[in-house]
C-alpha cells in the first residue's frame, strides 16, 4: 500500500476567538496547494482514496486536486497519530490490510508522528513543511512489514 501524507498548505493565523477548524488558506497557501496537487494528480493511481481532515485549510488543499474525497475527524487537528492509523487499519506489526494508495490531507504533528512511527525514527526527524507531500510505501518481505520512503516534495520545489 502506498500512504502519502499531504499536509494543508500555509494557512491565516488564528485570530482570538476564531475557530481553529475555520482558519483558511492565504494566497500563498492557495499557490502552494495548486503546485503539489498538479504533480499529485499526474503520480497518483485513478483509485487513490482520499481523506481529508474537517479543517478548513485542509479541505481548501485537498479541494485543489481536483478529487472526490471525504471528510474524516480521525484527521482533524486533535486527532492523534493513532486515531488516523487506527482508521484506515495501519498496524506496526502487520502493516496496511490492503494495498492500493490512500492519500490523507491534515496537519503536523500527526503527519511527523505516523511518518517517524512507520518509518521508525525518531519523530524530530520527521518535521513535515506547510503542503509538503511524503510518500510511504509499504510490502511484506519475509514475513516482515517494510516502509519505505518513495518521496518528499515541497511546494518551493515544484
Amino acid at each position: 500500500m502506498d500512504l502519502v501524507l499531504w499536509r494543508h498548505a500555509q494557512a491565516h493565523d488564528a485570530e482570538p476567538g476564531c475557530d481553529d477548524l475555520s482558519r483558511p488558506l492565504t494566497s500563498k497557501g492557495e499557490g502552494q496547494a495548486a503546485r503539489v496537487a498538479k504533480w499529485l494528480d499526474r503520480q497518483l493511481p485513478d483509485s487513490t482514496r482520499v481523506l481529508v481532515s474537517p479543517a478548513r485549510r485542509a479541505e481548501q488543499t485537498a479541494r485543489a486536486l481536483g478529487r472526490k474525497f471525504k471528510f474524516r475527524d480521525e484527521l482533524a487537528p486533535e486527532a492523534s497519530a493513532d486515531d488516523a492509523l487506527a482508521f484506515i487499519k495501519w498496524t506496526t506489526e502487520n502493516g496496511p490490510p490492503h494495498k492500493g494508495a490512500v492519500l490523507l490531507v491534515g496537519h503536523q504533528p500527526m503527519f511527523g508522528q505516523i511518518a517517524a512511527r512507520l518509518l521508525g525514527v525518531a519523530e524530530a526527524a520527521c518535521d513535515m513543511r506547510k503542503g509538503a507531500v511524503w510518500w510511504l510505501r509499504s510490502r511484506h518481505h519475509n514475513e516482515v512489514v517494510q516502509v519505505s520512503l518513495l518521496t518528499v516534495i515541497s511546494p518551493d520545489l515544484i
